[in-house]
């Protein structure tokens, strides 16, 4: 196997992992509340700025400065939560849609008054590494690396916690938890929050690779959004797989075709999916 072969496998691997972290976080919203969160996106640009002016402004490393994006993220997505989604939850559908839809707007048109469209990017140097002949950026190892650590934890709080075993009852069914005293309101804006602030993690590492600007979060989303059909939608593990898939067909077919058919192919996975088997790899039933 030639060298480009084997960085094509690494790099999908690794940048499969972030895709895999930017859609649980959709895919959580989606299993607990039954939620589509059309400001993923927004959230993950919003992720991408955090880490940027706490590199520039406070001075502390990105990888170091995740933490504080995840612990922000998830109160930004509960407040989000009690704002915008909480009295139309039980309303159809579109409501929802719109909702966050709306909170989307919201944010890239903040961003956009206060930091341009202009492409940022975190000046860090790290290095790289060789593995079996090929050169891999330490930055990028990192992002994988934090990647697979975030999805533990998550898998650790969802089933280890009181609070991650609630949000489990919710989303099997939100009534009997209802019955059984827990307190869903609570457990519905904390397992939103939790989405948000994974996105937000996810965005905040995709900057330390990637230059990005207020709009770049709905490429991700997009990439969420096959993923997650890919995957199953509520099944986070599922969502990791798809991230792992997609990461690896993208870094694949450029060697032999041009980055600009990326996107097609994309949606031509998304279609097949949904034609062939729409519940995914690993649905929840």
């Amino acid at each position: 196997m030639s060298a480009a072969w084997i960085g094509a496998i690494f790099s999908g691997v690794l940048l499969g992992l972030l895709y895999g972290l930017a859609a649980i976080g959709l895919n959580l919203i989606w299993g607990v509340m039954n939620v589509i969160n059309l400001s993923h996106g927004a959230f993950i640009a919003l992720g991408m700025f955090s880490s940027y002016f706490i590199a520039k402004y406070i001075h502390i490393s990105p990888f170091i400065g995740v933490f504080l994006v995840l612990v922000v993220g998830v109160g930004i997505g509960a407040l989000t939560y009690f704002v915008a989604l909480h009295r139309v939850l039980s309303a159809p559908e579109l409501s929802t849609l719109l909702a966050t839809y709306s909170v989307s707007l919201v944010i890239i048109g903040l961003g956009t008054f206060f930091f341009t469209t202009n492409p940022r990017a975190i000046d860090i140097a790290m290095g790289s590494v060789s593995i079996a002949g090929t050169v891999l950026p330490t930055t990028r190892i990192l992002t994988g690396v934090f990647s697979v650590v975030f999805t533990a934890a998550l898998y650790l709080f969802l089933y280890k916690t009181w609070h991650g075993k609630a949000i489990r009852a919710v989303s099997m069914n939100r009534a009997a938890a209802e019955l059984m005293g827990v307190n869903t309101t609570l457990t519905i804006a904390v397992a939103f929050g939790v989405g948000v602030a994974l996105a937000m993690s996810a965005g905040a590492l995709v900057a330390t690779i990637f230059p990005f600007t207020i709009l770049s979060g709905g490429g991700y989303e997009l990439k969420s959004f096959v993923i997650c059909v890919l995957g199953g939608l509520g099944s986070p593990l599922g969502a990791l797989i798809g991230g792992l898939i997609l990461g690896l067909i993208e870094n694949i077919v450029t060697l032999k075709i041009p980055t600009s058919y990326v996107p097609f192919l994309e949606f031509v996975i998304l279609v097949f999916i949904l034609i062939v088997k729409p519940t995914g790899i690993l649905a929840k039933r």
